[in-house]
C-alpha cells in the first residue's frame, strides 16, 4: 500500500474534535483512548450524521442483510461488487474494514477496496459507501481514499452495483487481505493491522440460512442473525416461538434478545462453548422453519404471547 494522500480536499479520515491526540481507528475497534470501549461509542460520537436518511439505507439490494452483518458485527470479510453504467468491469472489492479506517483504497493494480465499517457518515450509509466508492474510481492507483461529505441528493449504493446481485462472501481469520504484496508498509498502517487482529474474533457464516454468523468471543459463542423482515410482525413471530419454548437452537442454547441496526433486527444466542458453527446448521435451519410458520400466522397473539413480547422489547443485545 502506497503511502501517498488522497487527492481529495480532506487529507484522511475525520479525527475528533475533542481529542486530536486520539488516533483514528475502524469504528469497532476499541477506543485507543483506553477507555474500553468501541471507537464508535467512545472519540468517534463526534462524527455525528448530518441528514436523516432512510430507515433502511441498502433495501433493495439482494443482500441488505449482509452488508448490515458486514458493516456491524463481521470483523474481517471481503465480497466482489457488480457494477453497472459507465464503471461496469471495474475491479472492486467490498471489506468490512481498512486500515486507519480509510473509507477506500485503491492499489497499485487499480483495484478498489471499498470499506463497510467507517468512523464517519452522513446518516445514510449508502450514500456514504457510494461516495467513497465514486471517488475512489476516479482516484490514482496506490491512493487511500479520504472521508468527504455527502447530501440527500448523493448517490446510493444501489445506483452504482446491480442490486439484483447477491454478495459472495469470504469469511477471513486475518486481515492478509489488506497487504497487496507490498512490503513497505507505514508505520501506521501496521499498527492498525495489529488492533484490528485484536479484536478479530473467529467467525464463520452460516450456510443452511441467510445471514447468520457464528462468532466465539472470548469464552463466549454466539449466533447472530440480521433479519429481512419488518420489525412488528417478526416480534410476533418471536414472541410466538418463545411463548412455546420453541425459539431455543438446542440443548444448552439461550435466545438472549436482539439488536437492531440499518432498520433491521438481528436475534442473538448464546451457545455452549464448543458448539462450534458446524453443530448449529442444522437448528437454525429448523428455527428458521419455525420462523416462517409462525409469520405466517395471523391470529391475533394469546395473553401469554403477549406477554412474551413485552418481554423481548425489553431484551435488547449491546455490541461492545
Amino acid at each position: 500500500m502506497s503511502k501517498k494522500s488522497s487527492t481529495r480536499k480532506s487529507s484522511g479520515p475525520a479525527t475528533t474534535v475533542e481529542d486530536a491526540d486520539v488516533p483514528v481507528v475502524g469504528m469497532r475497534e476499541a477506543c485507543p483512548c483506553g477507555s474500553g470501549r468501541r471507537y464508535k461509542a467512545c472519540h468517534g460520537k463526534a462524527a455525528s450524521a448530518v441528514f436523516t436518511g432512510p430507515a433502511r439505507p441498502f433495501e433493495g439490494i439482494a443482500s441488505e442483510c449482509d452488508l448490515v452483518a458486514l458493516r456491524e458485527i463481521v470483523p474481517a470479510a471481503t465480497a466482489p461488487l457488480v457494477l453497472v453504467g459507465e464503471h461496469a468491469g471495474r475491479d472492486v472489492l467490498l471489506v468490512t474494514v481498512l486500515p486507519m479506517a480509510w473509507p477506500a483504497i485503491v492499489r497499485a493494480d487499480g483495484q478498489v477496496l471499498l470499506a463497510l465499517q467507517t468512523n464517519v457518515g452522513s446518516g445514510d450509509a449508502s450514500r456514504d459507501v457510494a461516495d467513497a466508492l465514486l471517488f475512489a474510481l476516479a482516484a490514482e492507483p496506490g491512493e487511500p481514499v479520504a472521508v468527504g461529505r455527502v447530501t440527500s441528493d448523493s448517490p446510493r449504493l444501489q445506483d452504482l452495483i446491480d442490486p439484483a446481485v447477491p454478495l459472495e462472501i469470504t469469511v477471513h481469520d486475518t486481515f492478509d487481505f489488506w497487504i497487496d504484496g507490498a512490503a513497505d508498509l507505514s508505520d501506521d498502517v501496521r499498527a492498525s493491522i495489529e488492533r484490528a487482529s485484536a479484536y478479530a474474533h473467529p467467525t464463520v457464516k452460516l450456510s443452511s440460512v441467510p445471514s447468520a454468523y457464528w462468532t466465539q468471543i472470548g469464552e463466549k459463542e454466539h449466533l447472530r442473525w440480521i433479519m429481512p423482515h419488518d420489525e412488528e410482525p417478526l416480534l410476533d413471530a418471536l414472541a410466538r416461538l418463545h411463548a412455546t419454548g420453541e425459539d431455543s437452537l438446542g440443548e444448552g442454547t439461550r435466545f438472549v434478545g436482539m439488536f437492531r441496526s440499518q432498520g433491521l433486527v438481528c436475534p442473538v444466542w448464546d451457545l455452549p462453548l464448543g458448539m462450534g458453527a458446524e453443530a448449529v446448521e442444522g437448528a437454525a435451519a429448523a428455527f428458521g422453519e419455525r420462523l416462517d410458520a409462525a409469520l405466517a400466522d395471523g391470529s391475533p397473539l394469546s395473553s401469554a404471547q403477549r406477554r412474551a413480547r413485552a418481554g423481548l422489547t425489553t431484551r435488547q443485545v449491546t455490541l461492545r
